[in-house]
């Protein structure tokens, strides 16, 4: 009997014994697996950021209208960014032309020159600069935006110092929609009271001016999410890609200092300033579909002061170069409805 009873419990102990060694195993090929991706998310999200940017086009000075060039600091003030100046007579406003991550100031390289006589022609300043880590800026590293909005609002400030207009108009391209959006988004409302404006940080208080100081956007290619332009570089070029995709923005998020993606598409919408949207029908980098939700949402808000051009067949940021007539046709038709 006693036997018996010692050996049943020699038996259960084993049982356990097994289930342990059994439950270890699985937790720690569990861990492994987990350190495996946050490894392999923190390398994506290095090369990532790490990429440097076009260098800026060797443009002969005589194709290029006159212009001045500008050496200004970036909000954060730390980082120094070049950029130039083209000016007219009697100018109705600034357009600050904010590039896609990986590109420069001349986004559409040459082929700029077609945009910048056209804005000048039409009464209106140009300002063209590099983001951080692109062109002839400094900085080490890119973050779609996540850091690049600060750049924005240092364009703004330099434009302000050196422009007789009273206001600029941002026009982003690509993940600079990011930029642009973050920047409007950062910047203090207008009318605060005296007492909202003593909570604010010193730093946006010294600018001198405010979200009013910005007249109206141009948006090529506004993806639903700031995230939207990391997701698919992700799952096209790192490995493991598909799954990797969720965490890299996180963790690029994470490196600037910002805690949640921008809803773009709900920040676009509710802009009470003229925004006009233009995009490839044929685009499967964020998807021409997202982007016409996009389109809906700011028609369901502000339909009056909106406007929307789709080129059939253009892919991703290719709206430019596959219809250039009636692009420029549409930003100046753009210009002219609602800033004279």
């Amino acid at each position: 009997m006693n036997n018996d009873v010692f050996v049943k419990k020699r038996s259960s102990g084993a049982r356990i014994n097994k289930l342990i060694v059994r439950l270890a195993l699985f937790l720690s090929i569990l861990a492994a697996i987990l350190i495996f991706f946050i490894v392999l998310t923190v390398y994506s999200s290095n090369r990532l950021m790490n990429v440097d940017g076009s260098d800026v086009s060797n443009i002969p000075s005589n194709v290029l209208p006159s212009y001045s060039t500008c050496s200004f600091e970036s909000f954060d003030e730390q980082t120094n960014l070049s950029g130039w100046f083209f000016k007219c007579e009697e100018p109705i406003s600034t357009i600050i032309v904010v590039h896609n991550s990986g590109s420069n100031r001349l986004p559409f390289g040459v082929n700029m020159v077609d945009l910048i006589e056209l804005w000048l022609e039409n009464n209106y300043n140009v300002f063209l600069f590099d983001l951080r880590n692109s062109g002839e800026s400094e900085g080490d590293i890119s973050c779609y935006g996540y850091l690049e909005w600060q750049d924005v609002i240092g364009a703004i400030a330099q434009v302000k110092k050196i422009s007789v207009t009273t206001d600029v108009i941002l026009y982003g391209i690509g993940s600079g929609c990011t930029s642009s959006c973050l920047a409007y988004s950062k910047l203090p409302e207008s009318n605060l009271s005296d007492a909202e404006k003593e909570r604010l940080d010193s730093k946006f208080t010294n600018l001198g001016f405010d979200r009013g100081y910005v007249k109206g956007m141009i948006l090529d290619s506004p993806a639903m999410t700031s995230d939207d332009y990391i997701k698919p570089i992700v799952e096209q070029n790192e490995f493991l890609g598909k799954v990797t995709k969720n965490f890299v923005p996180l963790a690029i998020r994470f490196s600037a200092g910002e805690d949640k993606a921008l809803n773009i598409a709900s920040e676009v919408s509710r802009m009470p300033i003229p925004v006009c949207i233009i995009y490839g029908g044929h685009d499967v980098f964020i998807g021409a579909d997202n982007i016409k939700k996009l389109v809906d949402d700011r028609m369901r808000l502000n339909s009056n002061i909106t406007e929307e051009m789709v080129v059939p067949g253009a892919g991703y940021l290719e709206a430019f170069s596959t219809d250039n007539d009636a692009y420029c046709d549409e930003i100046i038709g753009f210009l002219h409805k609602y800033f004279g």
